[in-house]
This record gives structure tokens, sequence and C-alpha cells, in this order.
């Protein structure tokens, strides 16, 4: 049986909290708790002088891969309403392979 998970590539997340709204509407969570939190980092001044930020998706113990949407042949909440496709859901296999094209900002989460 394959194993599933989500791939986030960092690089492409634009920090627009859809992911958070969705996951809360999908298992309704109520205010202050979370499926998947955005995380902030930065901003901060780079030796170039150019500045730099960073968000991060994180899912937390509360997200269960939306398991009654997949098992109705969806996909997870989080990753179906990703603007910037930065949250991606499929086998290990499938994302071990798409994290080697894509480099070292993707990080893969395994409930």
């Amino acid at each position: 049986m394959a194993t599933y998970g989500l791939m986030i590539d960092n690089e492409y997340c634009t920090g627009c909290h859809t992911c958070e709204i969705a996951c809360r509407n999908e298992l309704s969570l109520p205010l202050g708790q979370w499926g998947i939190k955005l995380l902030e980092m930065g901003p901060w001044r780079k030796t170039d002088g150019t500045w730099e930020g960073k968000y991060v998706p994180v899912p937390t113990t509360s997200c269960n891969l939306c398991e009654g949407r997949v098992a109705a042949g969806g996909e997870p909440s989080c990753a179906l309403h990703c603007l910037a496709n930065a949250i991606e859901y499929g086998t290990l296999e499938e994302l071990a392979a798409k994290m080697s094209e894509r480099g070292a900002q993707c990080s893969v989460f395994l409930p």
C-alpha cells in the first residue's frame, strides 16, 4: 500500500493563508486551532543589502490529510486551494521525484 503525504515548496508560498482557511473549514476547527499553520520568517537583511523573508506552511497534529476528502477521491483541502501550487499531495515516491527536481526549499509531511 502506498504512503501518501504533502510536499510543501517554500520557495513558491506567497503567504496568502488560503491553506489555513481551507483546512479550518474542512475540519471544522474553532478559532485558534490549526490543521496547517503558516509561519512567517523575516524579513532579514542579506549581506548584499537586499531583504528576504519566507513563508512556511506547517501541518499540525490536527492534520489528517483530509481523510474524508481523499477517501472520496479528492485531495487535501490545503493542496486544492493553494493559489501558488506550493502544496502538492501524492505518494511518497511521487513527492520524492518532484523534490529532486525542485530543490532544497521543499519538505514532505507524512501523517
